[in-house]
């Protein structure tokens, strides 16, 4: 199947760093309607290159939702399970957001700015409206909007490297999950210490669009003997790293325990929230299917367009692989799917069926080791 060219127009939102990142893109796809890239040389040797050196990532795609008014904290909390309370200022939590039924809405970066000023740093859908709608209905005192912010990332084992030289060695002191106010190239930026890759990295929220070209290229000339390039969030890494995609390996259609995701939060905060009685009723029966790491036999695996069903000993359709991919570096196919609980033991086997024919996957360990 050849793939269409994507048509711009103002349906799709514009980056203030698409000049740069654009440029040599192989693939992209549509991301919070702004165009993410996806490949660059090669899905591949981008991730060699991401191993080994730094790249510079395009993700304007993480839209922001701010919130900001008296009662801007209660109405956070009230969009999670997790307690934002314990949130100070100048540090960010990863928040799954839910629906009245307990099913995940979207699972961003909140960064606290101020005791009454938050962005949420959105993965991909619509939150902007349904907050907003929240907000009205329940009668927040708080203004709910799209703020000007676009983010670029820097990721790589020599991100400090790099940064440090425009910010000054204190940058690399920046503890996980943090974030400072400061400038570069004379433009006002906020550094978070984060980023979708487990290799290290920042996250720089740029706040004045028409300096994106000018904070690029500040970056690219003073890491262009670490052999940096621009990059993007690579498949093969981020499976390695255990990381979700929201819209692939969780939807609306299920809820942060079966996906992991309780290993952010405990559940009995003492704020109310939106899906506190459905998202305990589940926890009290007990989950059904849990997110597990697969290892998959044979020849190089497609990551699939949609899934691919896992069956049982008895032929018995019992689940999914939501992202597959081979990794050169483990030298096998690995990947994430939902099972049922008496299938998540490490080293238990079934079938997946996938456009190539029906391969056996086991249940890995953290490391894919199993």
């Amino acid at each position: 199947m050849n793939a269409p060219v994507i048509s711009f127009s103002r349906r799709l939102r514009v980056s203030p760093f698409e000049l740069r990142s654009l440029e040599g893109s192989k693939s992209a796809s549509v991301y919070n309607h702004l165009v993410l890239p996806t490949c660059y040389e090669s899905l591949e040797a981008d991730y060699w290159h991401l191993r080994e050196h730094v790249q510079l990532w395009d993700v304007a795609c993480q839209v922001q939702v701010e919130v900001q008014g008296p009662d801007a904290a209660e109405f956070v909390e009230y969009l999670t399970p997790r307690d934002v309370s314990r949130c100070q200022v100048g540090q960010c939590i990863y928040t799954p957001l839910i629906d009245e039924a307990a099913g995940i809405i979207n699972d961003p970066l909140v960064l606290r700015l101020a005791e009454d000023r938050f962005w949420i740093s959105l993965s991909d859908s619509d939150v902007l409206l349904w907050a907003k709608g929240l907000a009205l209905g329940k009668g927040f005192d708080v203004r709910v909007f799209d703020p000007d912010v676009f983010p670029m990332s820097i990721q790589g084992p020599k991100s400090a490297d790099l940064l440090s030289r425009v910010l000054g060695d204190s940058i690399r002191e920046l503890k996980f999950f943090r974030f400072v106010e400061t400038e570069i190239a004379g433009t006002p930026v906020v550094v978070a210490r984060t980023g979708w890759s487990g290799q290290g990295g920042y996250e720089i929220y740029l706040q004045e669009p028409d300096a994106g070209v000018t904070l690029w290229d500040t970056l690219a000339a003073a890491g262009e003997d670490l052999q940096v390039r621009v990059g993007c969030p690579n498949l093969i890494e981020r499976i390695e790293s255990g990381l979700l995609s929201f819209g692939n390996d969780m939807t609306l259609a299920n809820n942060p325990l079966e996906a992991g995701l309780d290993r952010f939060f405990k559940l009995g905060k003492s704020a109310d929230y939106l899906g506190r009685a459905a998202l305990e009723a589940i926890a009290e029966e007990g989950v059904k299917n849990r997110l597990v790491k697969l290892v998959i036999e044979g020849e190089p695996i497609a990551n699939p367009r949609t899934v691919y069903t896992v069956q049982g000993e008895s032929g018995e359709n019992i689940g999914t692989v939501t992202s597959a991919v081979y990794s050169p570096r483990l030298c096998c196919n690995i990947g994430l799917g939902y099972l049922p609980v008496s299938y998540c033991d490490e080293g238990k086997a079934a079938i997946v069926l996938t456009p190539q024919g029906p391969r056996e996957l086991r249940i890995a360990n953290n490391d894919w080791s199993s």
